[in-house]
Formats: structure tokens, sequence, C-alpha cells
């Protein structure tokens, strides 16, 4: 059995969820990613932190799959931040005009990281 090519951590705090990504992100991982944000909308979390430190690839479909969730995030009030893209990302980002979505952040802004995988 093939090894997973995304493993996802979500930790609540409150209102708040930190997102943690390590891996790929493309056409074959990016449902997940897409189901996991939409369940803190459905969990009532109104704060999305996505932390992408140790994700090693993200294609534009990843970049949908973000899109869609800030948008649904500030539909319901709320807010949802990339911390730490991969260059590639950062730079799919800024061509295609979406640098709000890119938060550069300190070191405090993001809660603990979780401890087990989703």
């Amino acid at each position: 059995m093939p090894l997973p090519q995304l493993t996802l951590y979500r930790h609540d705090r409150h209102s708040r969820a930190l997102i943690t990504l390590a891996g790929e992100i493309d056409l074959t991982t990016e449902r997940a990613v897409r189901e996991s944000l939409g369940q803190c909308l459905h969990d009532g979390i109104r704060t999305i932190d996505v932390d992408l430190t140790t994700v090693t690839f993200c294609d534009v479909t990843g970049l949908n799959a973000f899109l869609h969730a800030s948008w649904a995030t500030a539909v319901a009030g709320g807010s949802l931040r990339l911390h730490h893209p991969p260059p590639g990302l950062a730079r799919i980002i800024a061509l295609s005009g979406n640098s709000t979505l890119l938060l550069h952040s300190h070191p405090g802004d993001l809660p603990a990281r979780p401890s087990s995988p989703l």
C-alpha cells in the first residue's frame, strides 16, 4: 500500500483552528484539503490558520481549494490565512493576484502544532 501523499493535522482552540499540512497538494489530495477546511466551518470555526511549512508541492488545484475556503470562510464572517507557503505556491498566489490570501506570519501567530493526524 503506498504512503499517503498528504497528511493533515487539525488543532482547535475555541473558534480558531490550525490546520497543518505535510506532503503534496495536487489533483489527488485537493479534495481532502477542501473537506478539512469545510469541516472547520461546519464545526463553527471562524479563524483558520493553515501551516504549509512542510508542504513540498502545491499546484493550482490546491490554490483553488484555498481560494474556495477563503471565500466560504469570509461569507461565514471569518478568515483563512496561509502561513509559510512553499515558494512555488507563493509565486502562483502572486501571479494570480491573490496575495491577500498570503499572510507573512510571526512566530507567535500560530497556535501550538497538533500532536496527531486526522
